[in-house]
């Protein structure tokens, strides 16, 4: 009986081990970084340098929970990639992202929200800076706890927002920054949600709804891949290795058409030898865009990496500036050191592999179903929608986009299922209902029959209906009730009104927690 209690015990405290382990690696990193920060500080700044580098490092973390699960969420949940391989193909690129194509100069004051010309002087702009990184890093981690995606970028810019009001009043900010960034909130997940939905509704169309959809995937598939190859090339440069190398849109373009050229040829005929040993279904067609899908995964942790690393230590980079030069004066764009990338590239992937698989869950399997073409239709909209909206001037975030292609998706699917099911029922409407034989074999006929020949089959069976028959198995309340089960079923509505909710609240959360943290500070370093 003893025996069995411990083990009961054992069982009942192994999530908390886990748990555990995960804070004391976290603790580790950060302790890490403030040792190799008192060790390269001087004078009275040094103190302040540590507190920077611990909570840089605890951004940097909060962001690799959060964030980086929008570009690998979709791969896991289509099982494309396991939980493991994701969180090994996210960290490698991230961290080389970061550090290859990172940029060795940071705006200071991110999108320009405030005016640093009226914070009064160096001092109150560390404060700025300090309370905006750990408000930002508390209200990832609150999201990343409740397994909510929200944006990196909204989160330190609301708490920017919220430091510099309360450093320097309400002039300080840039209130047509704000009203872009609030619009973002319906253009990033809308434009996301079109473009996937788009993307998915094509495949459908070219190949899910063939006769002989093995032929129809050997015939389309190629083209799909170099178009992923276009975008992915076109975005890489545009946004990836922009900070390396700078290219107009034209050249963007052209040279990732060129490379989607290459990888056409080369792709068509493996796809092609696949092709002959796969069965004539769905499940086997998807297996074609495995591949694709662990690329994209990549590139767009590459991309991610290379972007929003600024994020963890952007403002950790202008407090090391101000501390390290002794400047009287701020300045609006400050030099990354080495070793502050490093940390910030080490503690993105560190936090992915500790706190990432919550978030991952949740975009990749508590939304909506996913396999490798929905997928590859969300990684596609991920990247054109970026490049769309930059180069129209529209606010977007990445993170909204990637969810609002998996609701788009997810949508799309109840659209034609119910629409399906609407067709069904309008079958069944016109036979006898004791003929059920007829029945049964039309709608075997239907099922087989290409997209096209489904509503020539409908029009001709109207046509022919006698208006005297009523023989409609379930009344309309009781298609209409099975409808929306099965619509809830498709995509979870509690996941959409909660995942909205916390990026509606994102940016006034993270600027009152900031505008608090300024007034404890500073009431701390002021005598």
């Amino acid at each position: 009986m003893e025996l069995q209690h411990i083990s009961e015990i054992e069982r009942a405290t192994r999530k908390g081990r886990a748990e555990l382990f995960r804070l004391g690696t976290g603790l580790i990193f950060i302790v890490g970084a403030m040792l190799y920060a008192a060790m390269i500080g001087q004078g009275e700044g040094s103190v302040m340098l540590v507190a920077a580098a611990a909570v840089g490092c605890y951004m940097a973390m909060n962001i690799g929970a959060n964030d980086v699960a929008n570009n690998v969420g979709p791969a896991v949940g289509s099982k494309a990639l396991t939980l493991g391989g994701a969180l090994v193909i996210a960290a490698i690129f991230e961290a080389a992202g970061a550090l290859i194509a990172g940029g060795e100069v940071v705006n200071t004051i991110r999108s320009g929200i405030i005016d640093p010309a009226r914070i009064p002087d160096p001092d109150t702009f560390v404060w700025v800076m300090m309370s905006a990184l750990l408000a930002g890093a508390l209200w990832l981690n609150i999201a990343t706890a409740v397994g909510a995606p929200v944006s990196t970028t909204h989160s330190i810019v609301g708490a920017v927002l919220g430091a510099g009001i309360a450093a320097s009043g309400m002039g300080i900010a840039n209130w047509e920054e704000v009203g872009r960034i609030v619009a973002s909130w319906v253009i990033s997940p809308l434009m996301g949600g079109i473009v996937a939905a788009a993307f998915l509704y094509l495949i459908k169309r070219s190949i899910t709804y063939q006769h002989d959809m093995v032929a129809a995937a050997t015939r389309m598939v190629p083209y799909l891949v170099a178009l992923m190859a276009w975008a992915f090339g076109t975005y890489l440069l545009l946004k990836g290795l922009k900070q390396v190398w700078k290219v107009d849109f034209l050249t963007a373009v052209l040279t990732g058409f060129g490379f989607a050229v290459a990888v056409l040829f080369l792709v068509r005929p493996i796809v092609a030898r696949r092709a002959q040993s796969i069965a004539n279904s769905k499940q086997s067609v998807n297996r074609l865009f495995t591949a694709p899908l662990i690329f994209a995964a990549a590139l767009l942790s590459f991309a991610h990496g290379s972007n929003d690393v600024a994020n963890a230590v952007g403002p950790l980079a202008a407090i090391v500036d101000v501390l390290a030069s002794g400047a009287t004066e701020i300045s609006r764009a400050a030099p990354i050191p080495l070793w502050v990338m490093l940390m910030g590239a080490l503690g993105i992937s560190i936090g992915l592999a500790l706190f990432g698989p919550k978030v991952i869950k949740t975009v990749g399997s508590e939304i909506t179903e996913l396999d490798q073409m929905r997928a590859y239709c969300i990684a596609m909209s991920a990247t054109i929608t970026v490049i769309i909206a930059s180069q129209l001037g529209l606010p977007v975030s990445s993170t909204h986009i990637a969810v609002g292609g998996v609701f788009g998706v997810g949508f799309l699917r109840e659209y034609l299922k119910s629409n399906y099911a609407r067709m069904v029922a309008d079958i069944k409407a016109h036979h006898p209902e004791g003929d059920q034989a007829a029945i049964d074999a039309f709608l075997a006929k239907f099922e087989a029959a290409p997209i096209d020949e489904k509503g020539q089959m409908l029009r001709e069976l109207k046509a022919k209906a006698k208006q005297q028959l009523d023989p409609a198995h379930f009344s309309k309340m009781e298609r209409k009730g099975l409808r929306k089960v099965y619509r809830k079923e498709l995509v979870k509505r509690s996941q959409l009104m909660r995942i909205a909710a916390a990026w509606v609240i994102t940016v006034p959360a993270s600027a009152v927690m900031a505008a608090i943290l300024f007034f404890m500070m500073r009431g701390m370093m002021l005598d």
